[in-house]
């Protein structure tokens, strides 16, 4: 399963801190039914048998929906869950070295803060890029602010999908419009909602809108 733009249209990356007792598959497939179009299961502090365990769970989930699935980090994980994937950051192992690991058909994400971050993750395997924080966001406090500018221009000089992802809600989406990217990485926006459908339903539309500049 390989990446085209649509599937970036809304990108969501699942967070257990929000569950109010409600079970995180059933969270989950209420965000798939409801319209994401990819997924990424992010879990720091799962030991290697749970993480696994959950990326199986989750795997079908997806699966069911044929929504795109990857893992965050973790490679071994993606390989032996048999993931669509695996989504890695600029201080995780190299692009080309997580692409030797899991072939040529799985799905490589790479985030990026620079033009020439993003350039050299093309070049070493990347099916698409992450590109934030472009907004303050609670889920990395520390991560380092991208401008309109630099994801436009890295929007422009890459040829894979561009996605944005940091602190963006349905508030603040728009301001993304005329960048280039070809949808947004939410969180909180989705996971953080009671009504995980309305929430989903409308962070697609708004986003539709703005890859597509709509008013």
């Amino acid at each position: 399963m390989k990446v085209d733009k649509s599937s970036m249209l809304l990108y969501a990356v699942t967070d257990r801190s929000w569950l109010r007792g409600r079970s995180f598959a059933h969270v989950v497939e209420e965000a798939l039914k409801a319209g994401v179009t990819f997924l990424q299961l992010r879990e720091k502090d799962l030991d290697y048998d749970s993480y696994l365990k959950l990326a199986k769970e989750i795997k079908e989930i997806a699966r069911k929906y044929n929504v795109p699935f990857v893992i965050n980090d973790n490679v071994d994980v993606a390989i032996a869950s048999g993931a669509d994937g695996v989504h890695v950051g600029q201080k995780d192992m190299a692009a080309k070295d997580v692409r030797k690991l899991i072939g040529p058909d799985k799905i490589l994400g790479v985030s990026a803060q620079t033009v020439e971050q993003a350039v050299e993750a093309e070049r070493n395997g990347a099916d698409y890029i992450g590109v934030g924080s472009v907004f303050p966001t609670s889920t990395k406090p520390d991560a380092e602010a991208v401008s309109f500018e630099t994801l436009g221009e890295i929007c422009s000089t890459v040829s894979i999908p561009v996605v944005a992802i940091g602190g963006i809600n349905r508030d603040n989406v728009m301001k993304l419009a005329g960048s280039g990217v070809d949808g947004i990485a939410v969180v909180s926006a989705i996971f953080a909602r009671d009504d995980i459908a309305s929430a989903v339903k409308e962070l697609k539309e708004i986003s539709y809108r703005m890859v597509n500049h709509e008013a």
